[in-house]
């Protein structure tokens, strides 16, 4: 038997039915992949422990240590390296199954969670600018800077906000496979 948590939805992504007047325009979802190495660092995590194991080698080698313990600690460190790094593909994957972005001529809304479902709705007014950003692997990220009275909770919002904007977070459409589609129809839903 076939079980979906979001069943209640009446279109994908969306808490409720849209009201008279609102039309969807748009609907996407983050590419797994790219996020697991842009939100959640997989790169760089991996990176981290080739350097830790490299370190140990080197440590080893100058203090003639044993081959046998060099190689016990050697595979401690891929074994961890190895669960921290399924640790967050795993969530990565989780995290972009599980959220849906949406676009209408009247708001924004991101939903998402793994656990507790969340729906960010963000009104088209309250929206300064939009800006696109690609990468080389063709997907890209459109951030949201809204006004500064309006602000998103950080912990919330994770890992869908702009990196680096703490003291006023972002709300982003993070690892688009086609950002510049995306890009184009909020740029027509703001003017």
């Amino acid at each position: 038997m076939s079980h979906d948590d979001f069943d209640f939805e009446p279109v994908r992504g969306i808490p409720a039915m849209l009201p008279p007047g609102e039309t969807l325009l748009w609907q996407g979802e983050p590419d797994w992949k790219s996020l697991a190495v842009r939100a959640f660092h997989v790169r760089k995590v991996a990176v981290y422990f080739a350097v830790l194991i490299l370190w140990r080698l080197a440590v080893g080698f100058r203090a003639d240590h044993d081959w046998a313990a060099m190689g016990v600690s050697c595979l401690l460190l891929v074994t961890m390296g190895s669960i921290a790094l399924g640790v967050l593909t795993l969530l990565a994957y989780l995290n972009a199954r599980s959220t849906v972005y949406s676009i209408t001529n009247r708001r924004v809304l991101l939903r998402h969670g793994v656990a507790v479902p969340l729906t960010m709705n963000i009104p088209l007014p309250l929206i300064n600018q939009a800006s696109l950003t690609t990468f080389l692997n063709g997907t890209g990220e459109i951030s949201l800077a809204l006004s500064k009275k309006d602000r998103v909770g950080y912990l919330i919002g994770w890992p869908h906000l702009r990196p680096g904007k703490y003291a006023y977070p972002e709300p982003c459409l993070r690892a688009l496979r086609n950002p510049g589609e995306a890009a184009l129809v909020i740029g027509n839903a703001l003017a």
